[in-house]
């Protein structure tokens, strides 16, 4: 058995100290597909040379952005082959708009487990600080492991966000290069299913797919560009379920619905149909 439900649960893994610069968070941003519009002095704030502005998406990469390793699933009690991995969800909430450059520990724990039958659910929650102790972020995540469950857990919760009955209050095209991926990767996600064909195919898929984190945060971008008149310090927290997967090439249609104290999205794949890609965003403004 893959996991050690009572090893597992509440481990705290060892703390991670990082920093980052101004020229990182302009990788990240070009990565997301910032500078499309390169007259446009809205796209130029997210890539200045000495104080760019910041998406809060940059806090899911930050502590490992110069990895260039795979990433192994391997914590207290779990040990689980990386091609029965998906992300499942995330969400990150920032105390204040993260700083262009900084220095930072994160700790993080298992906080819940779920046995879903087929597979189990992780839960993660990191809390990054300043090494001066200031709070910068907490993160949320869950990853899916296929074939993993069965181990005698409970099934947990399912709790879902429903879109509103009425027409969005704007709408956004997001094109995906089909090199996508391939520049994600630069920002510390070297897993091979993003990269690698024969990888992809051996986990069930015709090619590489995006990352679920790019998804998530080239709508971030839009979504701030949209409604937040660009402003990347606007944006408090975004939550979403990964829903579907994304290739390299296609576009992204983008919902959006302003519900006075927070935004829900709905994030589809047009060329398929509007399959969904992410479900269940919410994003709150400061």
């Amino acid at each position: 058995m893959s996991i050690d439900l009572k090893a597992a649960l509440g481990a705290e893994l060892p703390r991670q100290r990082f920093s980052w610069t101004p020229n990182d968070i302009q990788t990240y941003h070009l990565a997301l597909g910032a500078g499309s519009s390169p007259l446009d002095n809205r796209e130029l704030r997210y890539l200045d040379d000495a104080k760019p502005q910041v998406l809060p998406t940059f806090a899911t990469v930050a502590a490992t952005f110069h990895s260039t390793e795979a990433p192994r699933v391997r914590f207290p009690g779990i040990d689980i082959d990386l091609a029965k991995v998906v992300h499942g969800s995330q969400e990150i909430e920032t105390y204040a708009p993260v700083p262009a450059s900084g220095e930072a520990e994160t700790v993080t724990r298992i906080t819940e487990i779920w046995d879903k039958g087929s597979a189990a659910v992780i839960v993660q929650e990191m809390i990054t600080t300043a090494l001066d102790g200031t709070a910068l972020w907490r993160a949320r995540s869950s990853i899916f492991a296929r074939g993993e469950g069965g181990f005698g857990g409970e099934r947990g919760p399912s709790t879902r966000v429903a879109l509103p009955d009425r027409v969005a209050d704007a709408e956004v095209r997001i094109p995906i290069l089909p090199q996508q991926a391939l520049m994600y990767r630069m920002c510390g996600d070297r897993n091979p299913l993003h990269s690698d064909p024969e990888f992809a195919r051996a986990a069930g898929f015709p090619k590489p797919i995006l990352h679920g984190l790019c998804t998530y945060s080239m709508v971030a971008k839009a979504v701030t560009d949209t409604v937040l008149d660009g402003d990347a310090g606007a944006m408090r927290s975004i939550a979403a379920r990964f829903a579907g997967v994304v290739y390299p090439g296609e576009d992204l249609a983008c919902r959006i619905w302003d519900e006075g104290d927070r935004y829900i999205v709905g994030v589809t794949v047009p060329g398929r149909e509007d399959a969904p890609a992410l479900a269940d965003v919410v994003i709150a403004a400061r």
